[in-house]
């Protein structure tokens, strides 16, 4: 049958392709790699440096996964190719449709590796800080943020991400004039980056009686947690801490005490703030590991001579500057005004379903 024909096409293109995909994964030095580590985390005096054993155990933790992944696809294509072989010779239409759902499963596996591809960025692996700023509309503005936080979240969730607030300052009428998370997991950084920038919002407004629709504007910035062995030197003179009452929701989220940070950094104006611990001096440890992060980045941009993603937060939060609109009212549409990626499900985007937008970012910034 023709589809038998197009199917064994589609599954010896795979098997052809797959020293391409080795040499994109560059699986041997990958290996090599996990060998070494395997070797380090059997020495006594590692085991004695909780840092570097952590440190040791998520590299070797990701390279395990990366590598079951290529071998999981190579093998599936392989059983695939052996059992089409069988299917030809007996005409076994029922085996085929077996054969052919496979496929699907490993095309998901592909489509993985194809984005674990796009993040190759030297900070791409690490977790990441994501800070919303409520912009132009007032309550309005300040109920947008507090959607993206949720949309956020939920999309840390379905990642399998751990997510902490650390700062959150609430609206006067209602949700937030800002929050900063820090979420934790492999390429956390690499994909929020894509978020950097002005989210518009077009809806009805439910705070207006005379249901008129407005405009609302929040700002995403997302910048790459770093290990503490990077040395990034900050001189108490060129620092500045304020302390302060944290005025969030309490309960598990932040806590009502004095012990608050506020930190900037006065030759950049870089501004830090956390206030998720109880203790003063647990928040300044956190704030300060935040700016050397935000530092860093900064460092590292400059070097690769990148555009500079904190232009994102310093564009003002109003007509133009949108990377991405969501629409309510009139229709319904979320539309990347970069990539061109838009989608009518705006409920599901709400939900954290924001997977198509990422991909489209990475691969319109691919080297």
């Amino acid at each position: 049958a023709p589809n038998s024909v197009i199917f064994a096409i589609y599954l010896q293109t795979s098997n052809k392709d797959r020293k391409i995909w080795g040499g994109i994964f560059d699986l041997p030095t990958k290996e090599t790699r996990l060998e070494e580590l395997e070797a380090a985390s059997l020495q006594p005096e590692v085991w004695q440096d909780q840092k570097r054993f952590q440190k040791i155990s998520k590299e070797k933790s990701d390279l395990e996964k990366i590598i079951t992944s290529w071998r999981e696809l190579a093998s599936g294509v392989d059983d695939n190719l052996a059992l089409l072989d069988m299917i030809q010779e007996e005409n076994d239409e029922k085996s085929f449709e077996d054969v052919k759902a496979e496929t699907l499963v490993l095309q998901k596996k592909v489509h993985d590796l194809e984005v674990q591809k796009l993040l190759s960025g030297e900070l791409d692996a690490n977790s990441t800080f994501l800070t919303i700023n409520s912009g132009a509309g007032g309550t309005e503005a300040c109920d947008w943020a507090s959607m993206l936080l949720r949309m956020y979240t939920k999309y840390s969730n379905h990642m399998n991400y751990k997510t902490e607030i650390l700062e959150m300052s609430e609206g006067e009428g209602a949700g937030i004039k800002s929050a900063t998370l820090l979420i934790t997991g492999p390429y956390a950084y690499g994909h929020l980056k894509a978020e950097n920038g002005v989210h518009r919002l077009v809806r009805i407004s439910p705070f207006d009686s005379n249901a008129r629709r407005h405009t609302s504007f929040a700002s995403v910035f997302a910048w790459a947690e770093v290990d503490d062995e990077i040395k990034i030197e900050v001189k108490p003179d060129e620092i500045k801490v304020d302390t302060y009452r944290a005025s969030g929701a309490g309960g598990q989220h932040v806590n009502k005490t004095d012990s608050a940070i506020r930190m900037t950094h006065l030759p950049t104006g870089i501004i830090v703030q956390c206030q998720s611990q109880r203790s003063q001096h647990a928040n300044r440890d956190t704030a300060m590991k935040m700016l050397k992060a935000a530092l860093y980045e900064r460092e590292v941009k400059e070097r690769n001579r990148l555009k500079d993603e904190m232009e994102s937060t310093k564009k003002a939060n109003e007509w133009g500057s949108q990377i991405r609109s969501y629409v309510f009212q009139p229709y319904q549409m979320v539309k990347d005004h970069r990539t061109l990626c838009e989608t009518s499900q705006i409920e599901t985007v709400m939900d954290g379903d924001i997977d198509n937008f990422i991909e489209a970012f990475l691969k319109m910034n691919v080297n």
